[in-house]
């Protein structure tokens, strides 16, 4: 694997993690509805399910998910469902300001593994970042050579873009929300509810393909 390679597959990540999803946009309204730094927590939630979906490409798991319909529905519906809860749970909130003032006084480490949980479960029951990760990253291994080493290369980059990305959206979030109403941030909240409600619904039309 040269530099060159990793360099491509950085261009590639970006294009790929920067278009909204499910984790970016939980990134955002962690970010105005808990400030930053506990968004922070969302983010490692990500990143620890990216090292995951790398495994999982490494191991062959998506290959398993793309042969066998029996997994793949049970790990699709599995994702519908979560998407489908924290979008209700978004359109029926009282508004990003209220809530971060909540979170505020609440201070626990409690509030940081729920929002740690909810991003790394949003990301692992994806069955498209197996497939996506399963058919991606083999095109950039370089066969003859030892591949565990260029899987970890691999996933590290791909942490990192992910991390940044997130990252550059909860800051986005945390500063809009100080320049909002109160309806304002109940408004960025029902369309980020409606958002992961559309997501779910993609998911649950997604069709394994088949040869």
């Amino acid at each position: 694997m040269t530099i060159l390679t990793i360099l491509a597959f950085a261009l590639v990540a970006v294009a790929v993690i920067a278009t909204p999803g499910p984790t970016v946009l939980l990134a955002l309204t962690n970010g105005s509805r808990f400030g930053l730094a506990r968004a922070c927590a969302g983010m490692m939630g990500a990143v620890l399910s990216d090292f995951i979906l790398v495994g999982a490409a490494a191991l062959g798991l998506g290959a398993l998910l793309a042969a066998s319909e029996f997994w793949f529905t049970v790990v699709k519906w599995i994702g519908v469902g979560y998407l489908a809860f924290l979008g209700v749970m978004l359109l029926r909130s009282s508004g990003a300001l209220s809530e971060r003032l909540n979170a505020t006084d609440d201070g626990g480490s409690g509030l940081a593994c729920t929002i740690f949980l909810k991003s790394f479960l949003v990301a692992v029951t994806n069955p498209k970042g197996y497939l996506f990760t399963s058919a991606l990253l083999p095109q950039f291994i370089t066969t003859g050579t030892p591949q565990i080493p260029q899987y970890v290369i691999l996933a590290l980059v791909f942490a990192f873009i992910d991390f940044s990305v997130m990252f550059a959206y909860a800051l986005l979030g945390s500063r809009a929300v100080r320049l909002l109403k109160r309806s304002g941030a109940l408004w960025l909240d029902r369309i980020c509810g409606v958002t992961l409600l559309a997501l779910a619904g993609s998911l649950a039309l997604y069709r394994r393909v088949t040869a």
